[in-house]
């Protein structure tokens, strides 16, 4: 058997190129004008743009007008201090997208998202891009990739595999029929590129021969009532390190959350970190939410931090977000925020992150994830409390895993709530107070925050509903 790698410098190449960010000019200082900030700031395109101020008297659009009025005071009173701010951690030369200049910021619109997931679970299915092609050598059918996964080791000789065996798992998006089950084969995996020449170029990128095994026991259902294939591919022990290089460069996957949906396929297009003119449509703002367009976006809400947007910062956001659709082109960070005509101005209370009223769909979850599903979320969260399960209602009616003889609430009661004497730093109970500052140590909810946690305590713990939401209790 034989392995080989085909023209992969080009795909490294490619690669590296489709990373490439917008990037800014010079470093010289600015004139800041009201930005209150001790960083340096590059150079930047003076606007030719000329909005008419908003006359009205809502003092959420008029606080946004005066704090964040263009893309640059956005991005230095609300962007980087609250989603890039410190060296190495967060959204700061650290996880995609880097958001610590006003260039970067601007490189997120129209970027994919969820390039850096970490894990398949991570990943929101409308974020998935088509996944690259496989094909046999001599065949026409090329199959789209749904995703790999490796199992390090030599199945060995005269063995039948099955979904645990050690070699390369392909999900393939799409029936291979052979008369045989295992065979001997010439690989390819492809990809559709740009060249140097502008022009569209199929690449068949990684060419490998080994034994295949079309595995009957466990067909790749993804959707649409179609079924693919689960191909296994041996991979003998001078194979693995090109295996290895080849999962480390980067197959796109087209079900790269391995939950049988293929993304892209959706709408036809993946969606977008920033979506010029969509700001309930861009994936910056779905993560804000935990939602985007009624789906549910996998991962805690951001920013992790510190606390969520409040509402003349979130609809800074928005308005610079829909703003982006009537100017094509590049992004000038200097163009003011258009208030007056922006669509939002007309209800900005909507914006709140954290809701409204004191019931638990409306408001206390959700302020309870923003400030504590850091650490109390994802696969295995701290003392078993998963902020972000649909049961975790029922789970904070119960018993606290750390005093027992509480329950973390108890209705009508915060004396007996271990949650309310935790996040008040009661001195009987032991440990930190909460929530914790994963940057900065120990943070307290906000007065607001900590009186809506009481009076929902005291009115009986409620569950309430999203309908509730609005009106209070």
């Amino acid at each position: 058997m034989t392995m080989r790698w085909h023209v992969f410098s080009q795909v490294v190449a490619a690669l590296s190129m489709s990373t490439l960010l917008f990037s800014c000019g010079g470093a010289d200082p600015v004139d800041l004008g009201k930005l209150n900030t001790k960083h340096a700031s590059p150079t930047l395109p003076e606007s030719t743009l000329s909005v008419a101020p908003y006359k009205g008297d809502n003092d959420i659009v008029l606080t946004a007008q005066d704090l964040y009025y263009d893309g640059f005071a956005l991005h230095a009173r609300v962007i980087q201090p609250t989603c890039g701010p410190i060296n190495g951690v967060c959204h700061n030369a650290k996880e995609y997208p880097d958001m610590h200049t006003p260039a970067n910021f601007a490189s997120a619109v129209e970027a994919p998202c969820n390039i850096q997931a970490g894990t398949p679970e991570g990943i929101f299915d409308r974020c998935e891009r088509p996944g690259d092609r496989f094909k046999f050598s001599g065949d026409d059918a090329e199959l789209e990739v749904g995703y790999l996964e490796y199992v390090p080791g030599d199945l060995g000789d005269n063995q039948s595999p099955d979904a645990q065996s050690p070699g390369l798992h392909i999900y393939l998006a799409g029936k291979i029929t052979r008369e045989r089950q295992e065979f001997y084969g010439d690989a390819q995996f492809i990809r559709t590129f740009i060249n140097d020449q502008d022009e569209v170029e199929d690449l068949p990128y990684f060419t490998f021969s080994t034994h295949f095994y079309i595995l009957s026991d466990a067909s790749y259902d993804f959707g649409d009532g179609e079924s693919g294939t689960h191909l296994f591919a041996q991979v003998r022990e001078y194979q693995q390190g090109d295996i290895e290089a080849l999962l480390s460069v980067g197959v796109v996957e087209g079900d790269a959350n391995h939950n049988g949906i293929l993304g892209a396929r959706q709408d036809g297009n993946p969606i977008k970190l920033i979506e010029r003119g969509d700001p309930e449509g861009s994936y910056l703002v779905g993560r804000m939410r935990g939602t985007l367009r009624g789906e549910i976006v996998p991962g805690s809400r951001m920013p992790l931090a510190n606390e969520p947007l409040d509402n003349a910062e979130m609809l800074g956001l928005y308005c610079f977000i829909e703003g982006l659709a009537r100017r094509p082109g590049a992004v000038n960070m200097k163009d003011p925020i258009d208030y007056q005509n922006c669509s939002f101005t007309q209800n900005p209370e909507q914006l709140e992150l954290l809701g409204a009223g004191v019931t638990w769909d409306g408001r206390i979850k959700r302020i309870l994830e923003f400030n504590c599903g850091g650490c109390h979320g994802g696969s295995a969260p701290q003392a078993g409390l998963n902020l972000k399960d649909d049961d975790v209602y029922a789970r904070v009616m119960q018993a606290s895993s750390q005093l027992p003889s509480l329950k973390l609430i108890e209705p009508g009661q915060t004396q007996q709530s271990y949650l309310w004497l935790k996040v008040n730093a009661d001195p009987s109970i032991m440990g930190s107070p909460m929530p914790i500052d994963p940057l900065n140590g120990d943070r307290r909810l906000t007065a607001q925050e900590l009186a809506d946690l009481r009076t929902w305590i005291e009115e009986g713990a409620l569950p309430g509903g999203d309908g509730d939401a609005d009106a209070g209790m």
